[in-house]
Order: structure tokens, then C-alpha cells, then sequence
């Protein structure tokens, strides 16, 4: 069973940068696809970046590449987003998820969800 949780989201100003982590309290963690999703204030979720479970291949949204990088330890069983250059329209709850059979963009196709972490950008 796969048992994600987010930590790291916060408040921060335009221009600043903030690091997620999600782990898995399953510890089943290391032979899935995990990817990262946002949902921001009457917004659908949208997908921002996933790594495969090998951490060798990654999938970068348009709207953050440049800015946003994913990474996984595998020895420590963690995946990681690098949020630099973090804009106001950056703001909403950043979720991880899991899936088998390779990364997708798409959040139907993740079969297990952290409860989500909240990112606020604001001066």
C-alpha cells in the first residue's frame, strides 16, 4: 500500500524558492512513477512535473520548465520538487501521486495521492 505526504509548502515572496518533498509511508515508494500536480483556487488540477521510478527519465509542465525541477533519492526513498523563481500565479495546494507503467501528464491516470501542501507566493 502506497501512502504519500507532502511537506515543505509555505508562504514565499515573488522571485523566491521553495523545496517539496514527498514520502511514502509504505515504503513501497521506489517502484512507482510519481508525479507532481497543482490545484489552485477555482482551477482544475493541474499536472507540473513527474519522475520516472528509476529517476532517470523526468516531465516537465510549459508553464514552470525553466523554473521547476523533480527528483527522487532512491536511497532515502524521497521525491523532491525545486521550485525557484516562484511566481503569484504559482499559488495553490502541490500534490504528489503514484502510479505504475510509466510518467504521465495525466491526473486520472495516478492510482494514489498525498493530501496535498499548500504554496502561497505573495509580497
Amino acid at each position: 500500500q502506497v501512502h504519500l505526504v507532502e511537506s515543505g509548502g509555505g508562504l514565499v515572496q515573488p522571485g523566491g524558492s521553495l523545496r517539496l518533498s514527498c514520502a511514502d509511508s509504505g515504503r513501497t515508494f521506489r517502484s512507482y512513477d510519481v508525479g507532481w500536480f497543482r490545484q489552485g483556487p477555482g482551477k482544475d488540477r493541474e499536472f507540473v512535473a513527474a519522475i520516472d521510478w528509476t529517476g532517470t527519465r523526468t516531465r516537465i509542465s510549459d508553464s514552470v520548465e525553466g523554473r521547476f525541477t523533480t527528483s527522487r533519492d532512491l536511497i532515502k526513498n524521497l521525491m523532491y520538487l525545486q521550485m525557484d523563481s516562484l511566481k503569484p500565479e504559482d499559488t495553490a495546494v502541490y500534490y504528489c501521486a503514484a502510479r505504475t507503467g510509466g510518467i504521465s501528464g495525466y491526473p486520472d491516470e495516478y492510482h494514489y495521492w498525498g493530501q496535498g501542501t499548500q504554496v502561497t507566493v505573495t509580497s
